[in-house]
């Protein structure tokens, strides 16, 4: 006999419909070995899959695993934002509770919650301090895998990577324009991704201001992981706003209320705010908010 597995589909990071980042909640993952959990995901085929298991230690509330179409994560940022509305909405989690602790790869990931009524509203993850990489002294190689001349990278910032738990190849543009017009070059992308194989994509923004309130202009490619192009990568935005701090893009009294729009190319816009806690010159915290939106919700039979 089959098993049945109920899942809901979120909406992250967007407080409307049909934007932000499309996940996948499953409510109770048990049962299921590592490798159904990968079939599921490549199966459903969202950025990312999250299945809810019991907690494997005392000082976590809720054991998460993330799935993307390719790999096992240790952690991210739309997932567990998104997996905690879903635990809010069915119930899992009361309403004004104000924290919640996930047991991911890397460890408990607490998350800050924010109510409205008895529906939650908001909700902050804390994310690893921040490792900054050597700079990437190729810049014609990062604007040759993102199909752009070498003038649309910046060159008074570094290309470099950077990491909160995932490291990520960032990559500084001139302007919007460049941003939209980037476009995955095959051959190019594997060149500069020996500079960083460590790396789990390409992350390239442009702090040209905007129409609208956005610190950055963003996109991210990920193939190696499943992800062609991402909507909302929240595991990137942390050291993004780390990035920022540490080359002097925002001042240290505004690090904690910077937002990252990405995913407005894809027809997904998606709103990700950031906050770096900064002492001094120091980096002490870490964090990325967002909301989320349900859209509906399924059942998956596994023989």
């Amino acid at each position: 006999m089959a098993r049945s597995y109920r899942y809901l589909h979120l909406d992250v990071f967007t407080d409307r419909l049909f934007g932000g980042n499309q996940l996948a909640v499953f409510l109770d993952g048990r049962g299921l070995s590592t490798e159904t959990m990968q079939a599921i995901a490549r199966e459903i085929n969202f950025s990312e899959t999250t299945f809810m298991l019991p907690p494997e230690r005392s000082d976590t509330d809720v054991r998460m695993r993330i799935f993307t179409p390719g790999a096992e994560m240790p952690i991210a940022g739309h997932p567990t934002i998104g997996s905690t509305f879903a635990l809010a909405r069915t119930g899992v989690i009361a309403p004004a509770r104000e924290r919640l602790v996930f047991g991911l790869g890397v460890g408990p990931v607490p998350v800050t919650l924010t109510w409205r009524r008895n529906e939650l509203s908001f909700a902050w993850m804390a994310q690893p301090l921040p490792t900054f990489f050597d700079p990437i002294d190729d810049r014609g190689g990062a604007a040759a895998a993102l199909g752009l001349a070498a003038e649309a990278v910046a060159t008074s910032l570094p290309v470099q990577v950077v990491s909160c738990g995932v490291p990520f190849i960032y990559v500084p543009l001139t302007s919007r324009r460049a941003v939209d017009s980037a476009a995955f070059n095959p051959p190019a992308f594997e060149t500069l991704m020996r500079h960083a194989p460590s790396a789990n994509g390409v992350f390239f923004f442009s702090h040209e201001p905007g129409l609208d309130d956005a610190t950055v202009y963003s996109r991210m490619f990920a193939p190696d992981v499943g992800i062609s192009e991402d909507p909302a990568t929240g595991i990137a935005s942390g050291p993004l706003g780390c990035y920022l701090v540490r080359h002097h893009v925002v001042a240290a009294e505004k690090a904690g209320a910077m937002l990252s729009l990405q995913g407005a190319k894809m027809g997904r816009p998606s709103h990700l705010h950031i906050a770096i806690g900064v002492e001094g010159s120091e980096i002490r915290s870490v964090q990325v908010g967002g909301e989320a939106v349900l859209a509906g919700e399924g059942t998956l039979y596994i023989p």
